[in-house]
């Protein structure tokens, strides 16, 4: 899987970028666009589904490894599952943001695939390489929310279990339906109250569950995936908002046939439309973060094996053993558990470990995803990014096949969710132009 040039380019990430002025920017858009619609018509259509697909696939594989320990400390999972490197059934009652049904299979998956989902069908509903449109995104929210009290209300059953079902889909969406709402009516204070109190004005990652389905839309065009997740970014607050655009961007960037590890990273510095280098005494916090995480990786990776201690491990099962890759392992998270936010859920602490998996796992696919989910915290939803951008730069048929075939499977028949059928959509979308 590219080995070679992957640890090579890690090391070739550089510094430093800038912002554009108004006018520049709406210039730099438009021959950004006729620069995509020209990338995307030198990429052959197979090429195209199978990075769309391998976004999907990612994805759904890293909220399926990390569902059964959604919000689990590191410890509590030591103790249940040991090492997690592969998918497993999810003993677990469901909620609204989880799992829908009780005791999932291996493969089941949580709202991170919904929200892929959701942002599908609403970009089959645009036009190709042309901008979103954030009324529609709001319209198509509230719609689905609609479709749920209505299915609850005509909900009839002496048995409690339909309607609890019923209710957990309306749940999923009622915080986000109250802030679309406002924003559709252009009701600008009524939509600011809403947003501050959207999951208790907390700086979510809320744009980040929908963000690389866009990413995917506009394959080999980070700045343009980066402008329209921003304009669709209507629940983030502060930098989370610049988070989202990044998060498309970098899926964006590993589209394109010739990515490296390093073209990918440097979205995070090179993609600045919103000027966000330029925050008076701020500046980029999404760019400091990915310094943190070099620092991150630089400190475990000075850890020796004369300084392990082997009995305070745990090693993967069926696997032969890399002590002190383990060893270091447990050192970045070290590191990491020093910055971590008051909530798991937050965009900067999602972003920071995302970066962090990448850069230490120098892209691999596998490792990367373990190294998410066995720290824990939102790890489902983290794994979730961090395997849309790795399905993204590998495809679909470069993932691991089992846990391919198992996700695909688990969601088309327990979950109505097809992923090829989505993927092949998309794809015909975004060639249609």
């Amino acid at each position: 899987m590219k080995n070679l040039a992957i640890v090579y380019s890690i090391f070739l990430l550089t510094a430093c970028s800038a912002g554009h002025e108004e006018t520049a920017k709406q210039q730099d858009t438009s021959q950004h666009r006729k620069d995509s619609v020209h990338t995307t018509s030198a990429l052959e259509r197979e090429v195209i589904q199978d990075k769309v697909l391998g976004m999907l696939l990612g994805s759904a594989i890293g909220d399926a490894m990390g569902a059964p320990t959604e919000m689990w400390s590191r410890e509590s999972i030591r103790i249940a599952y040991g090492y997690v490197n592969d998918l497993d059934t999810m003993v677990r009652e469901p909620s609204a943001e989880g799992i829908w049904d009780f005791n999932l299979p291996a493969g089941g998956t949580t709202d991170d695939t919904r929200w892929k989902k959701l942002m599908a069908e609403y970009l089959l509903t645009q036009n190709a390489w042309s901008p979103l449109n954030p009324q529609d995104f709001a319209q198509h929210i509230i719609s689905k929310y609609e479709a749920d009290i209505k299915a609850l209300k005509n909900t009839e059953s002496f048995d409690p279990e339909p309607f609890e079902v019923n209710a957990r889909k309306l749940a999923w969406l009622q915080e986000w339906a109250m802030v679309a709402k406002p924003f559709l009516e252009d009701d600008l204070q009524g939509y600011a109250y809403a947003l501050s109190q959207f999951y208790g004005g907390e700086m979510t990652c809320a744009g980040m569950l929908y963000s690389p389905l866009i990413g995917a839309f506009y394959p080999a065009s980070p700045q343009m995936a980066y402008e329209e997740a921003y304009k669709l970014s209507l629940f983030d607050l502060g930098y989370a908002r610049d988070i989202s655009g990044l998060t498309a961007a970098l899926v964006s960037a590993a589209m394109d046939e010739k990515a490296t590890p390093a073209t990918v990273m440097n979205t995070v510095r090179d993609i600045d439309p919103q000027g966000y280098f330029k925050s008076r005494l701020v500046g980029r916090t999404a760019y400091r973060m990915l310094q943190e995480a070099r620092n991150i990786v630089y400190q475990a990776n000075q850890l020796q094996m004369k300084d392990v201690d082997a009995d305070q491990l745990i090693f993967p099962k069926n696997e032969t053993p890399d002590t002190l890759w383990l060893a270091r392992t447990q050192k970045a998270y070290e590191l990491l558990d020093a910055r971590n936010q008051d909530l798991p859920f937050h965009a900067g602490e999602i972003h920071l470990v995302n970066l962090t998996a990448l850069l230490f796992c120098a892209f691999d696919f596998e490792k990367s995803l373990a190294f998410v989910v066995n720290f824990g915290r939102d790890n489902d939803t983290t794994a979730a990014v961090t395997g849309a951008i790795l399905g993204a730069y590998y495809g679909a048929d470069q993932l691991p096949s089992a846990m391919v075939a198992q996700v695909l499977n688990t969601n088309k028949t327990l979950l109505d969710t097809d992923l090829q059928s989505l993927a092949s959509k998309l794809t015909n979308r975004i060639m249609s132009k």
